[in-house]
């Protein structure tokens, strides 16, 4: 029986385990995927936690990334076939799916083909961040070569996407960070201007770097009082987009400086991409064309074996990352 993890009450990186369970059968338009790489992103804490935006049906399964092997899929799957080399899109809800596993069962819409020269990890590290920066900053805001976007909580997979995102269609992206462990290694990881907020004023560096303009585009997983700030920090007619809680505390909507220069505050999920056939393809597609080139490149910050994964949440936790956490599968 293959090996799972689940939890049977919420709380703390303690309550995952790893469990033998019957293999699962699958539907018509299911896909059977021997996992060899398994991605950690914040939605999997906070749904293992209970506070997530779906409440867990106990015990549940829980995960949303991962890269392996195609081992059967349904009568009506076309697109891929078994043993094919394939990465899982974040797409599902986990109380239907989750992907922790040394197997996983998923929607044959969530599967798609890992690109040349990608590997197991670097593919289970790939989908989450770069179609989540893609729909935001792409699909949505328009991003492109006069623009500018402000990247708080930018040592995040999600972050150093969408830095390299925005240099790839020639924006000029501005990363923050809390404090200066952190601002070298992002510089280095491509953006060119780095603002670290417990020492900077942000809204006075955004300002200079765009020529009084401000940024035409935030993007923020953090939400919490510093909206306020960021707000303050975006152009007229821009879009602050709030992709995250990681603040936990409430978020205020920045009505004065909304009224003045026609702000608009918008809440976002990579699930308004993905729940889009034609819009999710056309985000695969700008992915995959940003590997095939050079442009993107996934970092992965540490990787844990697979009976280590209450490590893996405790790493995701305590915030010390830069980049991805991926969990390897024997």
């Amino acid at each position: 029986m293959p090996r799972v993890v689940r939890f049977h009450e919420t709380g703390g990186p303690e309550v995952l385990r790893i469990e033998d369970l019957p293999q699962r059968d699958i539907g018509a338009d299911e896909v059977r995927i021997r996992v060899d790489a398994i991605g950690i992103n914040r939605a999997e804490v906070l749904y293992r936690s209970g506070r997530y935006l779906e409440t867990p049906e106990l015990p549940s399964r829980v995960g949303y990334e991962a890269a392996g092997h195609v081992d059967a899929v349904g009568g009506d799957v076309t697109h891929v076939r078994a043993g094919d080399r394939v990465a899982v899109v974040p797409s599902f809800s986990m109380n239907a799916y989750g992907v922790y596993g040394e197997e996983a069962v998923v929607p044959a819409s969530a599967v798609v083909r890992t690109p040349e020269g990608v590997s197991a990890p670097e593919a289970a590290a790939l989908w989450m961040a770069y179609l989540t920066a893609y729909g935001a900053l792409i699909d949505i805001g328009g991003l492109g070569a006069d623009d500018a976007v402000v990247i708080p909580a930018a040592s995040s997979s999600v972050g150093l996407a969408a830095i390299q995102i925005a240099n790839r269609v020639g924006a000029t992206p501005i990363a923050t960070t809390r404090t200066t462990a952190k601002r070298d290694a992002i510089r280095n990881a491509g953006a060119p201007h780095v603002i670290v907020t417990d020492e900077d004023d942000l809204v006075a560096k955004v300002r200079w770097i765009t020529g009084g303009r401000g940024a035409r585009i935030v993007f923020d997983p953090v939400g919490g009082p510093f909206v306020d700030t960021l707000a303050d920090a975006t152009a007229d007619g821009g879009i602050l987009f709030v992709y995250g809680i990681l603040s936990l505390r409430p978020t205020p909507f920045p009505v004065l400086r909304a009224l003045r220069g026609g702000l608009a505050l918008r809440g976002y999920t990579l699930f308004e991409i993905a729940s889009d056939p034609a819009r999710l393809d056309r985000g695969i597609q700008f992915v995959t064309s940003g590997i095939a080139e050079g442009s993107f490149k996934p970092v992965i910050a540490r990787t844990f074996a697979f009976e280590a994964i209450q490590d893996a949440h405790r790493f995701m936790e305590s915030s010390e990352q830069f980049g991805k956490i991926v969990v390897t599968v024997p």
